[in-house]
């Protein structure tokens, strides 16, 4: 038998793999051409020929010992250095490769950072709506999850209820900037209050409380929009990164761990967190694809696709009838339901073949999420079936 723990994950499948599976389903039935999969953030930008080209040199040249082989449980000490390097260049930041932990992905990072600093009981605070995985996370650590509630106006965070809700048990608090699913962007004013609330309650409660920013779309960012860097308004911030939408690599699971020298005991941290980044069972990140990366650290997402994408389906929809929140960053547009229940609207879209998420995926009922990182045509020719379906909605 299962272990009891595993029983709430098995009943509870993720809606947006579930949904996955449904367009794989519905392709083979009818065609991919004709089935419009707005579930998944799975990148439909190849990877930079200079990835490639990256990877056949270092497969050329590269001692191939070094290039399968284990190394520090941080990662390779000049592939640190190096995107050190690049980060302290583009942000006016101050690390060295020390404060990098190379990581599987953003999701490992996330779990590292709170296997280092959880003991049970304690609060992690996140703001709906939020990726669903984050209860997952704090969880297997025995940690308590509190959601703050959702802000429904800008889809800023609630910093009214955010300040209510921490307390003596709060260790630390997960945002997701640019943010999946909003696409919204917090703003450096939000950022600045923010802080200015956990050095308060930090004083108050007489211990640290964590910033961990995930921010795997952080390069995701348009018409000019700037991601404030965390590590500038907050001391005791802890970043996390994946390579997996900037450089179109989500299945490679290759992404790091920052933990700046102004955290309190930082080498006490660094330390706790790269034996958790080894006993997590990662060990360490993948070889060949930490020197790959470190090749490519100035590489940038292609923002010229999703910036048409964002706007070809934002015009669409809103001329439709449908209420969206037009996205900043990332690549994922947040509808309102014309449906009481959203999941009624999920359920009206696939009479047309269009796959959307429900926002109770999200902790935010009533909205739904379409991730517009397909292709282009997908978008286009999807258009005239959200017509239809705003039909039936009583929407157009």
């Amino acid at each position: 038998m299962i272990a009891k723990k595993m029983i709430p994950y098995v009943q509870n499948n993720s809606a947006i793999r579930l949904m996955f599976e449904e367009g794989n389903r519905l392709k083979a039935k009818y065609g991919t051409d004709k089935v419009f999969d707005f579930s998944l953030g799975n990148p439909n930008v190849p990877a930079p020929e200079a990835l490639k080209e990256a990877i056949i040199d270092i497969l050329n040249t590269e001692e191939p010992t070094k290039v399968h082989g284990y190394m520090s449980n941080a990662g390779f000490p000049e592939v640190r250095q190096t995107i050190a390097e690049e980060l302290n260049g583009r942000f006016g930041t101050k690390f060295s490769g020390n404060n990098l932990i190379m990581t599987v992905g953003a999701g490992s990072g996330l779990n590292v950072c709170l296997k280092t600093l959880l003991d049970p009981g304690e609060e992690v605070l996140v703001f709906a709506p939020y990726f669903l995985e984050y209860g997952a996370y704090v969880r297997n650590y025995d940690g308590v999850l509190v959601e703050v509630t959702p802000n429904t106006e800008t889809f800023q965070p609630n910093l009214v209820d955010f300040e209510a809700k921490i307390n003596e048990k709060t260790k630390a608090v997960i945002i997701n900037n640019p943010n999946n699913p909003t696409g919204v962007i917090y703003s450096e004013e939000t950022i600045q209050k923010m802080a200015a609330i956990l050095e308060k309650k930090q004083k108050e409660y007489g211990h640290a409380i964590y910033l961990i920013s995930d921010e795997p779309y952080r390069e995701l960012a348009f018409d000019g929009a700037k991601v404030p860097f965390v590590t500038k308004y907050y001391a005791n911030t802890m970043v996390v990164y994946s390579y997996s939408k900037s450089l179109s690599l989500p299945g490679e699971r290759i992404g790091y761990v920052i933990i700046p020298d102004e955290v309190e005991d930082s080498e006490g941290t660094i330390t706790a967190a790269t034996i958790a980044n080894r006993i997590s069972g990662a060990v360490n990140a993948p070889s060949l694809m930490q020197l790959a990366v470190a090749r490519c650290a100035d590489a940038g997402a292609d923002l010229g696709f999703y910036d048409k994408n964002r706007k070809t389906l934002y015009e669409g929809l809103t001329k439709c009838g449908f209420t969206c929140v037009k996205p900043e960053g990332a690549f994922y547009l947040w509808m309102k339901s014309p449906a009481a229940d959203e999941k009624d609207f999920v359920e009206a879209g696939k009479k047309y073949n269009i796959l959307m998420v429900p926002g109770t995926s999200f902790a935010c009922p009533g909205y739904v999420r379409l991730a517009y990182c397909v292709s282009y045509e997908t978008i286009v020719n999807s258009l005239p079936q959200f017509e239809k379906l705003a039909k039936d909605m009583g929407v157009a």
